[in-house]
């Protein structure tokens, strides 16, 4: 069985909840015969609700997220597969990535001193403290890749702690930078809310082109089918949307009025 199916209907397990999660989040294991990954059961009887996404829904976003993912060839997103059924009922089932004891900081809050000469700032502020300090990120590859991501699922949350390190061992295709909680993605209205600005304004380039391009030819297709079954069909003419403007405009969107950076940060 792949890991999707795996996700999808192995023997779901709960081991504990994640306590700093804001919706009902579980730490489990799935497995089907000597087959066994840990997993992040998210149920959607644990979703709170929210005033401008519909009730309900969040566990498919999060479904929709990686679909996406997977059509850019990005793979920003791990194995993410809707559940009927779960000790808390349906839900969504998404591969747990193992983090590094000491995973890079690739998005920090420092000193106004102590910014590191290849990070993009992002906004200035000041700590609980009184003191000044300065968000900041890395100027890498992969962070981009899902600062652009980000664009097209309309993404309300990116926070630092939802960028973690890929883990190509435990699933080949991963990327080096992934990202997590995508519950609040895919809204009708402009809702991007990231930690993850510092392209904003900057041309794409040709081969992130090519691969918008690519996902509006497979949103016409498979991936359109499959994203019809998780998500509105306003909302999925809002990401045909999105993408047309954004090759039409041929840059990363810069954030209107007040920087819209989601809190915490963290």
């Amino acid at each position: 069985m792949d890991v999707l199916g795996l996700l999808a209907r192995g023997e779901l397990s709960v081991e504990g909840r994640l306590v700093v999660a804001s919706n009902v989040t579980l730490l489990g294991e799935v497995t089907h015969g000597d087959q066994r990954v840990r997993c992040v059961y998210k149920p959607v009887a644990g979703e709170r609700p929210l005033w401008d996404f519909p009730d309900g829904t969040l566990a498919a976003r999060e479904v929709a997220a990686y679909l996406v993912s997977e059509a850019t060839g990005w793979h920003v997103v791990p194995p993410t597969a809707m559940r009927t059924d779960g000790p808390l009922g349906p839900g969504m089932c998404q591969l747990w990535v193992e983090q590094p004891q000491q995973p890079p900081a690739w998005v920090d809050v420092v000193a106004p001193d102590e910014v590191p000469t290849a990070a993009l700032p992002i906004l200035e502020a000041v700590d609980g403290d009184g003191e000044p300090v300065v968000l900041v990120h890395a100027a890498d590859a992969g962070l981009r890749r899902l600062a652009l991501f980000d664009v097209v699922v309309n993404n309300a949350d990116r926070k630092g702690g939802h960028v973690l390190a890929g883990d190509a061992d435990l699933h080949p295709e991963m990327a080096d930078i992934v990202g997590v909680d995508h519950g609040v993605t895919f809204h009708l209205e402009p809702k991007l809310r990231t930690v993850l600005w510092g392209w904003a304004g900057q041309p794409l380039r040709a081969d992130e082109r090519d691969d918008l391009q690519r996902l509006g030819t497979r949103l016409a297709g498979e991936t359109g089918e499959q994203l019809a079954e998780l998500l509105a069909e306003p909302e999925l003419a809002a990401i045909d949307a999105r993408i047309a403007t954004l090759l039409q405009v041929n840059r990363f969107p810069e954030p209107e009025g007040r920087m819209p950076v989601p809190w915490p940060v963290f």
